[in-house]
C-alpha cells in the first residue's frame, strides 16, 4: 500500500517541497492507514465548513529498517526487518564504544649489549677498595650518558687493578657497552703478552671493543680514559676528551691528551683520509657534526673518529699521591691544577682520607660554575698499590 500526504506534514523537512514516499515495512504502513482514516472522518469540533479535509499529520518515525524504497525484489528485505524490528530492544539501535585495547609493555632486546634503563639515576656514589667514584647527570634534560668500571684485587691480588670512566655522546649505550667490556679486553690482551708489548696489548683491546660494538649495530660513541696497575707500574690510556690528571707532590700532571678535532695533528689526520673539520658557533667540528676525534663506536663517522688510544706508562712509587679520572663535564669547568690542589686536603695528611667527600666535592664544583654536562669523577689513592 502507498500513501500521499499532505505538503504541509511537519513529517517532512521545512523546505516545504511535496514528497512523495512509499514505504514498504507492513508495520508502518499500517500505523500510516490508521492515521489517515482518523483524519478524514468528520470531526465534531469543526468550525467551520470549508476547514480542509487534510490536516497536519504527525506520523511517528518507522524503524530504519523501513525506509526502504519499493521494488519488485524487496518483499523478503521488508519481512526480515520487520522481524528485526519487532524483536530488537532500543539498547540494539544505541552505538556502544568499543572496549579499550590492554597492550602490554614488552622490552625491546638489542643484540648482546647490555639493556640501558629508560630512567637513571641523578646521582651515584661509591667508595671502594682504594678508589671512589661520583657521578651527576647533567642538566640537558636527558639520561645520565656516563658511566665508570672498576676491577680490584686482580687474581688474588691486592695491588692489581684497572678502572674506567666512560662519557657517552648520541645515547648511553657504547658507554654503558665500553664499561661493561674494555677493562676485561684490554687484561685479556695483556695476559697474551709480554710486558714490552704492554702498549700494543691496551691498544688491541681497545680496537676489539670498538669492533664487537659496531656488530651490535647500535648508534652513538663514548670516550674513554682507563688506568691499568699491574707490577707497579701504571698504564694510563684514553680515547676522546675523557682525561687522567696525576699528583705528583701536590703538582698536576695530565697524562691524556684529549682528542678533539680542534687538535693540529687530529685535524690534518682527519683532512688525509678525505674528512673535513670546520668550526661552528665557536666548536671545531668533523663533518660539522662531533667535536672528539676519537671514540668507542660512532658508526658513521668512524673512517675519521678512530678508536686506537694514547697510551702512557708510568713506574710506581711514593712521591705519586693520587689520580684522577673524569669527564669532559669536570675538565670544562675546572682546571688540572686546581683539581689537584681541591682534591689534595681529602686524601694526604689524614689517617681516614675522605676520597666520596672529595669526589663529591669536585663535581659540586663543576656544577656551581655552570656545567649543565653530565660530570663523573673517580679518585684513586695510589699508595693504596704501591
Amino acid at each position: 500500500m502507498s500513501c500521499t500526504v499532505a505538503i504541509s506534514s511537519p513529517v517532512f523537512s521545512p523546505s516545504r517541497v511535496s514528497i512523495s514516499s512509499t514505504l514498504t515495512c507492513k508495520a508502518a504502513a499500517a500505523a500510516a492507514e490508521e492515521t489517515l482514516a482518523r483524519a478524514l472522518s468528520p470531526s465534531p469540533s469543526a468550525s467551520s465548513p470549508s476547514s480542509p479535509p487534510f490536516r497536519n499529520l504527525r506520523i511517528a518515525k518507522p524503524p530504519l529498517c523501513g525506509l526502504i524504497r519499493a521494488s519488485s525484489s524487496s518483499s523478503s528485505s521488508s519481512s526480515d526487518c520487520s522481524a528485526l524490528a519487532s524483536s530488537a530492544s532500543p539498547a540494539f539501535w544505541k552505538r556502544k564504544r568499543p572496549a579499550s585495547l590492554d597492550i602490554p609493555n614488552v622490552p625491546v632486546g638489542f643484540g648482546d649489549a647490555p639493556a640501558t634503563p629508560s630512567v637513571m639515576e641523578d646521582l651515584v656514589e661509591f667508595e671502594g677498595d682504594g678508589y671512589s667514584v661520583c657521578c651527576k647527570r647533567g642538566r640537558r634534560g636527558r639520561a645520565m650518558e656516563d658511566r665508570y668500571s672498576a676491577m680490584v684485587e686482580l687474581h688474588g691480588d691486592s695491588k692489581q687493578a684497572v678502572f674506567g670512566v666512560f662519557d657517552g655522546h648520541g645515547g648511553a649505550r657504547a658507554a654503558e657497552y665500553a664499561s661493561q667490556n674494555l677493562t676485561k679486553n684490554i687484561l685479556g690482551e695483556v695476559e697474551k703478552s709480554i710486558d714490552e708489548e704492554i702498549k700494543e696489548a691496551v691498544k688491541n683491546g681497545y680496537l676489539k671493543t670498538d669492533t664487537k660494538f659496531l656488530e651490535q649495530d647500535l648508534r652513538g660513541g663514548s670516550c674513554c680514559v682507563t688506568a691499568l696497575i699491574k707490577d707497579q707500574i701504571l698504564v694510563v690510556s684514553n680515547v676522546g676528551d675523557c682525561r687522567a690528571v696525576l699528583s705528583r707532590g701536590g703538582v698536576a700532571e695530565a697524562l691524556t691528551s684529549d682528542h678533539r678535532a680542534s687538535r693540529a695533528d687530529e685535524k690534518e689526520r682527519i683532512e688525509a683520509t678525505g674528512g673535513f673539520v670546520d668550526c661552528n658557533c665557536g666548536v671545531w667540528r668533523i663533518q660539522g657534526s662531533l667535536a672528539v676525534s676519537r671514540a668507542i663506536g660512532d658508526r658513521s663517522l668512524k673512517q675519521w673518529v678512530i678508536a686506537e688510544p694514547e697510551t702512557r706508562v708510568v713506574p710506581l712509587h711514593s712521591e705519586l699521591e693520587f689520580l684522577i679520572l673524569a669527564s669532559d663535564g669536570l675538565w670544562d669547568k675546572v682546571s688540572t691544577q686546581e683539581a689537584v690542589d681541591v682534591a689534595r686536603p681529602f686524601c694526604i695528611g689524614s689517617n681516614k682520607p675522605q676520597m666520596a667527600s672529595c669526589c663529591k666535592r669536585l663535581v659540586d664544583l663543576s656544577v656551581s660554575r655552570g656545567s649543565f654536562d653530565d660530570v663523573s669523577v673517580m679518585l684513586i689513592s695510589l699508595g693504596h698499590f704501591v
